[in-house]
């Protein structure tokens, strides 16, 4: 039994950001605002904000098939250290996440190696092909959180089609990587004078809406619950208003590099700033914030996909995308916060609410009865990011040698403490 006091509650249910006390007993939020009950351990926050974990809706694991660039073990320690209490993984292992036996040896391995709460997406379709749908209700039987293909988009209009028709009978998600692949597949950069200039293969942020465009129409045709895995650019954002205005069972996701980074830190070609979809125009990124600010983009997540050092070290073209972002999440999001004027309850209720809810997850809420997945943290706090001190196996982070504000002070996953700043290196 735990007794938070002096903390500066992060409710993102409520919206409210107030200093007050919370009560831990059995795992689960017993009180707030009350009197510290006898045998209760006291934890003075000093002012510091208490907030629910954060819940990572598309994390990248190795493991299967990639425990080089990252495994379920170093994941979790990586993720206990950003204040992510909750893991979303993506089916993108080797072998796929497309089967009852897969996912369940995934989550045997999860539950004894992470010290944090580990929910699996399953594959969309057999081996993330888009050719064969894979066997949704089984996998929804055995745990599966979502379905989707990671970052390939299904090319075969009628086979999304199928899988959205058979998803809906289940009440199950689909979460969709929308692009048109025809114009997508081979370009490391958006479109435009920047992308000429550095003689960048480039794509044009239409690709994005096309590809949503076509999904939010099956949507409309099967009524399926879909999330569009990352908005990035102003010109998807006209047809997802009109599909949430229409009644359609639809959300949006965004990583954290899209809202805070952008094209211009691509100058150097330093390939830790290459993803999928390439970074885009300061102008697309003032109006994906501003979607986030007024509820149009849901969801906040670090798009977590670690690679090595060899799969870096490439020209930027021929380099893998991706960066690991369990680690920098928070302080990174604290950009919004410090630079961009959204207040703490807005940002959590994207980084927590908003997922635990789309996932049917009884987290990222500070109510009686909840979860006891919490986060300490302290907005301010300054720090240069190195990346070799991150936990995760691989360190490709566009963060590297930025200055920070924001730190972890202690994760809890089920009351338990499950990483403390305590004896580490500032």
């Amino acid at each position: 039994m735990r007794w938070f006091h002096n903390a500066r509650l992060i409710d993102p249910d409520a919206g409210t950001d107030t200093i007050g006390t919370l009560l831990i007993r059995e795992g689960r939020i017993a009180e707030r605002d009350g009197p510290c009950p006898d045998g209760a351990e006291a934890v003075d926050a000093h002012g510091k904000c208490l907030a629910p974990g954060i819940v990572d809706l598309g994390v990248q694991v190795g493991e299967p098939g990639a425990q080089h660039k990252e495994s379920l073990r170093t994941a979790g320690l990586a993720a206990a250290k950003g204040g992510v209490t909750t893991i979303v993984m993506r089916p993108d292992t080797d072998p796929a996440i497309d089967t009852p036996e897969v996912l369940e040896y995934v989550t045997r391995r999860a539950m004894a190696r992470t010290p944090v709460n580990i929910r699996a997406m399953a594959a969309l379709t057999r081996g993330r092909a888009g050719r064969e749908m894979a066997e949704i209700g089984l996998l929804q039987d055995a745990g599966a959180v979502a379905f989707g293909d990671g970052d390939r988009v299904v090319p075969d209009t009628r086979v999304l089609g199928r899988a959205m028709t058979y998803a809906r009978g289940l009440g199950a998600l689909i979460v969709g990587h929308p692009q048109d692949i025809g114009l997508s597949t081979g370009a490391c950069a958006t479109s435009g004078k920047f992308a000429s200039l550095r003689g960048l293969p480039a794509v044009s942020p239409m690709a994005e809406r096309i590809g949503l465009d076509r999904d939010l129409g099956l949507v409309e045709m099967t009524g399926a619950r879909y999330h569009a895995d990352q908005i990035t650019c102003a010109r998807a954002l006209p047809p997802l208003e009109r599909a949430k205005g229409n009644g359609l069972d639809v959300t949006a996701g965004i990583s954290i590099h899209h809202l805070t980074l952008n094209e211009l830190d691509l100058g150097d070609f330093r390939t830790f700033f290459k993803f999928t979809p390439p970074l885009r125009s300061e102008d697309d990124r003032r109006a994906v914030v501003e979607a986030l600010r007024e509820g149009l983009i849901d969801i906040i997540c670090s798009m977590h996909s670690p690679q090595d050092e060899e799969s870096k070290r490439l020209p930027f073209e021929e380099a893998a995308a991706g960066a690991v972002g369990l680690e920098t999440l928070l302080p990174a999001a604290m950009r919004l916060y410090h630079s961009e004027g959204l207040s703490l309850p807005q940002i959590w209720r994207a980084l927590s609410l908003n997922p635990a809810r789309r996932l049917g997850l009884a987290g990222g809420r500070l109510m009686a009865g909840a979860p006891a997945d919490l986060v300490l943290f302290d907005p301010d706090a300054p720090f240069v990011l190195d990346r070799f001190t991150l936990l995760s196996k691989s360190k490709n982070t566009p963060f590297d040698g930025a200055r920070l504000q924001g730190r972890v002070l202690a994760s809890y996953v089920a009351g338990e403490c499950v990483y403390t700043r305590e004896g580490q290196d500032a």
